[in-house]
């Protein structure tokens, strides 16, 4: 997990953030971004790709990077933002966000398979998140944070059953909105999507 760390240390580059998102393919909601700036050689026990691991342990990790990085940054982009400007860009203006918001400026960014709009070197990683200890870390705050919002939005939407399953596109929550129809925080191109997809299995 830290291959990409350690050849970029040898080049000496000292202040790398790791950055991912979240909810990037959920149906309701905000997408949210993380980027992590992690101490040289530091290694923490467990961080892993964030849906591979269990909520207990995602909490657990959360508590520790928070604890031991030089940096953390988070940025959310809001349901209208993502339907002006697809998810794709909301994605990356979420990550640049979380780049800016870092305390600490990095030197070097290590991607999940994306391009973060920051003048600052930078490279793109394929399953990042299973690659890279930074990538990882990013990717668990993140969904930590996406999946503490879900609470929040679960008090406002009772009805669609957001705190199981996050906005996500599971088989209750596609019942739960034919039953009640979109909320205001439903991604509505992405329901056009799905309402198009069913249509053509006619």
């Amino acid at each position: 997990m830290l291959n990409y760390e350690t050849e970029l240390w040898e080049q000496g580059y000292s202040r790398i953030a790791g950055v991912d998102e979240a909810g990037r393919g959920c149906l309701f909601g905000d997408v949210v971004a993380a980027a992590v700036i992690l101490p040289p050689g530091l290694v923490i026990e467990g961080v892993n790709d964030s849906k591979k691991l269990s909520e207990k342990k995602r909490e657990s990790l959360y508590d520790t990077i928070m604890e031991k990085a030089l940096a953390v940054g988070v940025g959310v982009v809001d349901v209208p933002t993502i339907e002006r400007i697809n998810i794709k860009q909301a994605a990356r203006l979420a990550m640049k966000q979380a780049v800016e918001q870092l305390a600490v400026r990095p030197d070097y960014l290590l991607v999940d398979a994306e391009k973060v709009d920051a003048p600052i070197r930078q490279l793109a990683v394929i399953h990042g998140d299973a690659l890279s200890q930074s990538i990882a870390a990013a990717s668990i705050i993140a969904k930590v944070t996406r999946d503490r919002m879900c609470l929040h939005w679960d008090l406002e939407y009772p009805e669609y059953g957001i705190a199981i399953h996050k906005g996500y596109a599971t088989k209750m929550h596609r019942e739960r909105i034919a039953e009640h129809g979109p909320s205001p925080m439903h991604r509505k191109t992405f329901l056009n999507k799905i309402l198009f997809a069913q249509q053509e299995l006619f």
